[in-house]
């Protein structure tokens, strides 16, 4: 029989769980499950890693890339090795992690991809194998932004990779088998936009805010995931997790009223408090039997700072999704 003091510390564990009793400093968190351990990789200097057993107790991992990759200050002159927003995938015996080199506000950007065949630092197989860009969006030329990516793979197995930020909306491309660069001929789609206002200049990020598309596929409906707003500003955050749906990976998603992602629906999920500014930028998977939403929130009694939030999703009798524990 289990002690008082062992079912208390259980109950700790459960309701700081269901009450996001998160403590580290992340932003733009994707998580993957490797054997008996969690790691959650985010932006950073050379993107940042974190290890856990249990979802709730972290430990500070090496960086992926401890020096920039050669290629970065082709795409952003003189590039500090700040990267964003990762994506982690396992296929065929790799891991895939895809992410952004940007400039601030501009849609001078790229996404790359890294391989390696474990996770663990301490494997002496551990090492990340760079493959360099697989998209890039340049000013004046594309009216989206090459960030934020996430691989989905369809009904038939087939790659695409979605992407985006502001501009004129979150896009999807197809890759080729191989996960490393776009399929020809190339197919391309526009998943979610806002109206952008018509006036503004190209190279203007807009106010159509929207970005970080993650898809998470549950039964017959791939859930399209999204920010809405305004994230990266500490007390004037407004970021928010929107979604949709579609039985078809490409789309057209429709939000929970039936309006389609690509005329500004989306149906609220998450948003800022009085104790968070703004929350969002979520990635979604199901870990042990248990549908998990992880996104970084705005601490209003922290100065603003980014912190991890992990929440367990439950559906409703539709297939809608939302937080069984409010933010609070």
């Amino acid at each position: 029989m289990k002690s008082l003091a062992s079912k208390l510390s259980l109950i700790v564990l459960f309701f700081g769980m269901l009450t996001f009793a998160q403590d580290i400093r992340v932003h733009d968190p994707v998580v993957i499950q490797q054997g008996d351990t969690f790691y959650l990789y985010c932006t950073g200097r050379g993107i940042s890693c974190f290890s856990s057993k249990d979802l709730k107790n972290w430990k500070k991992e090496p960086s992926v890339f401890p020096e920039k990759p050669d290629w970065t200050d082709q795409v952003v002159q003189d590039f500090k090795n700040h990267i964003w927003a990762p994506d982690i995938s396992f296929y065929n015996g790799t891991y895939y992690l895809y992410y952004s080199v940007s400039a601030f506000a501009k849609n001078t950007s790229a996404i790359g991809v890294a391989t390696n065949t474990t996770l663990n630092p301490s494997d002496e197989n551990y090492k990340w194998i760079d493959h360099g860009i697989v998209i890039q969006s340049v000013p004046n030329r594309d009216l989206w932004n090459a960030i934020d990516p996430n691989l989905i793979f369809d009904e038939d197995n087939t790659p695409w990779l979605s992407f985006g930020s502001f501009w004129d909306g979150l896009k999807m491309v197809k890759l080729n088998p191989d996960l490393l660069s776009i399929a020809e001929p190339q197919q391309w789609h526009t998943i979610a936009r806002r109206e952008r206002s018509f006036e503004l200049s190209d190279t203007n990020p807009g106010d159509a805010a929207l970005e970080a598309p993650f898809i998470f596929k549950k039964n017959d409906y791939y859930y399209l995931f999204l920010s809405w707003d305004l994230c990266c500003r500490g007390e004037k955050s407004t970021y928010k997790v929107v979604v949709g749906r579609s039985k078809n990976a490409t789309g057209p998603y429709l939000d929970k009223a039936g309006k389609s992602l690509f005329e500004g629906g989306g149906t609220l999920l998450v948003e800022g408090n009085k104790n968070w500014y703004g929350a969002g930028h979520n990635s979604t998977y199901t870990f042990n039997g248990k549908d998990y939403m992880f996104f970084h929130a705005y601490d209003a009694n922290d100065n603003g700072s980014p912190k991890l939030k992990v929440g367990e999703l439950i559906w409703d009798e539709a297939g809608w999704p939302s937080l069984k524990t409010k933010l609070e």
